[in-house]
């Protein structure tokens, strides 16, 4: 049997044309990324950067985009995010019941007051990229950045504070001048970056000082307390008083012009009366004699009619009304004497 011998020209041709499909496969694996990397896609509410060479050379609009594969580089901003920092404690799980780690972080939100108090405060910086150039080339670590940024401006802010207003009725504003002091060093910066919104999360005093700072609490709740029902009396008793006061008054006045009034009247039908009597004398002093009478004798039950003396005294005289609340005739006596003792009244 003859044996197969190894012939010298055929291993190389073979190993040529292995190296030629090894150059194939590597050309088309090198051509396939080279085309995956040309494109990338950028979300609705981010930017691309693309650098060439590292240098900034455009910006890349939501959706699929090209770039030169090895030569550019792209960087992806979310700028319609909205995006936080947390001082003095870490979200750990965020859902309906969120979890909150705070251990190793009091270092960040435990600060002087401006007398000389300690209380630890937690807050909540949300932001969002303005300015994706400047966010990204102005800055070194702009997320660092705004971190020092915001805890040296809130430590100021509460630094000129007392705890009490940091505790209580001050919160909203240290808030308020916080977001409005973090944005102007951020502008001053050239970060990019917009402040939409400082939350403080939790104001507290220390752990061990804070059973005496809920008491103080206690005590200046129940003093607004006091206050405010104090005013509420006040105000319930003083209008009152006050109305009462007027209504005296305007009584009183109108009692005083309601005298004077009538004192005039009277002076001035004493003026009138005075006058007829000076023009007929008899006469204006009969008519008021008789005027009186009228007037008196109505009133008496029983009527006597005597002379100037008091002489011939005589028999009870009724006098008698008739329907219409007058008095009537008297009813007269038999005699001259009846007539004679009634002239000498009338001349009385």
């Amino acid at each position: 049997m003859a044996e197969k011998t190894y012939s010298g020209p055929e291993l190389p041709e073979q190993i040529k044309n292995l190296g030629g499909h090894l150059r194939l496969i590597v050309l088309g694996a090198v051509a396939f990324v080279l085309a995956f990397t040309s494109f990338f896609t950028v979300d609705p509410e981010e930017v691309g950067l693309v650098m060439r060479f590292g240098e900034f050379t455009r910006t890349a609009d939501p959706g699929l985009n090209f770039k030169i594969p090895l030569a550019e580089e792209v960087q992806i901003v979310p700028v319609e995010r909205q995006l936080k920092l947390e001082f003095g404690y870490r979200t750990t799980s965020s859902g309906v019941r969120s979890t909150y780690q705070k251990e190793g972080y009091r270092d960040e939100s435990l600060m002087l007051t401006g007398d000389l108090n300690l209380a630890d405060v937690e807050w909540v910086v949300q932001y969002r990229v303005e300015d994706p150039y400047k966010f990204l080339f102005k800055v070194r670590n702009p997320d660092q950045t705004l971190r020092d940024i915001s805890e040296a401006a809130i430590r100021q802010i509460v630094g000129d504070r007392t705890v009490n207003e940091v505790l209580t009725v001050g919160r909203a504003e240290v808030a308020n001048q916080g977001q409005m002091l973090i944005q102007a060093i951020c502008d001053e910066y050239e970060t990019g970056i917009k402040v939409e919104q400082l939350v403080l999360q939790d104001v507290n005093p220390p752990e061990r000082v804070k059973p005496s700072f809920n008491e103080v609490n206690e005590a200046q709740q129940q003093r607004e307390t006091l206050i405010n029902e104090a005013k509420s009396a006040y105000n319930r008793v003083i209008p009152r008083a006050r109305g009462q006061a007027e209504e005296t008054i305007q009584k009183a006045e109108g009692y005083a012009v309601n005298r004077v009034n009538r004192a005039l009247g009277e002076v001035a039908r004493f003026n009138d009366l005075y006058g007829e009597y000076m023009k007929a004398p008899e006469v204006t002093k009969q008519r008021l004699y008789l005027e009186t009478l009228e007037e008196i004798l109505p009133k008496i039950g029983n009527k006597v009619v005597t002379d100037q003396e008091g002489n011939s005294v005589l028999p009870l005289l009724q006098m008698q009304m008739n329907g219409s609340g007058t008095p009537g005739r008297p009813l007269q006596q038999a005699g001259s004497g009846s007539e004679s003792n009634t002239n000498n009244s009338g001349n009385n």
